[in-house]
């Protein structure tokens, strides 16, 4: 979605470019022609101009609160921008009390999934074998255009570093957060055997996981992109690239 619609514009763009070259073609009549591997290559990549992008930020939460009212999670941040020294995650973990009662221990029993953690681009699973469950994964992708990167603000919490791990526990179960290739991992495994959770974002994508052994859970696993384009592009920058990657393909018969 994200990738769709940095895309529009170029797509818009090119299409121009090649409605206008056509006339002056005309005479010389289009050639259908594979193009090679080598070309592709040299094309991906190129939908957003560079220095388009002034800001990427993410933000990731985790929480899972059991039928006492126990809550447990976990909260992280990361903003990139050209102010940005070093990009790092930004930690903090989510505990609440609840009435008191222990929660009674999950009888279910959920077989396979092993794949799960093995897919490349976004995934999302919720498995139940239980009465009562709430679960949400969620994917947000916030994209806007401003003239200059918003103030860069410091995230709260504690930084993650590489090969390091921030965790908690309370009555609702245990968090950690990891920092893993690439990217930050947020796992979950509730008490009382009522199942776990499991959010990352990698190298390999975007990763939401979610078994429901027992009654009356409420899971969350939310991930939001926050993208800002910058509006002070030069037009003519943007369209004497486009144009010269078409009279690339000219002179292999288009």
């Amino acid at each position: 979605m994200l990738r769709e619609q940095m895309m529009k514009t170029s797509y818009w763009l090119a299409a121009a470019c090649l409605a206008a070259s056509a006339s002056s073609f005309a005479n010389e009549g289009f050639k259908p022609i594979e193009i090679s591997d080598q070309q592709l290559s040299e094309l991906r990549g190129r939908f957003v101009m560079p220095g388009r992008i002034i800001s990427f930020g993410i933000v990731m939460n985790s929480t899972w609160r059991n039928a006492s009212g126990d809550l447990i999670g976990a909260s992280s941040s990361m903003q990139i921008q050209s102010s940005t020294v070093t990009p790092q995650f930004y930690v903090s973990t989510i505990q609440q009390t609840g009435n008191g009662a222990v929660a009674s221990q999950g009888t279910g029993n959920v077989i396979g999934g092993a794949g799960l953690n093995t897919t490349q681009g976004v995934t999302q699973s919720v498995r139940v074998a239980g009465d009562s469950n709430q679960a949400n994964n969620d994917v947000g992708i916030n994209v806007t255009q401003a003239s200059s990167a918003p103030a860069f603000t410091p995230s709260q919490g504690q930084v993650l570093t590489s090969g390091q791990s921030i965790s908690a526990s309370n009555g609702a179960g245990s968090v950690a957060v990891s920092a893993i290739s690439g990217g930050v991992q947020m796992a979950i495994q509730a008490s009382n055997n009522q199942g776990s959770a499991l959010q990352q974002v990698a190298q390999r994508g975007l990763l939401q996981n979610t078994t429901l052994l027992g009654n009356s859970n409420a899971v969350t696993n939310q991930t939001l992109l926050n993208v800002v384009l910058n509006s002070n592009i030069n037009p003519g920058a943007g369209a004497a690239q486009n144009l010269n990657q078409l009279k690339g393909l000219r002179s292999s018969g288009y």
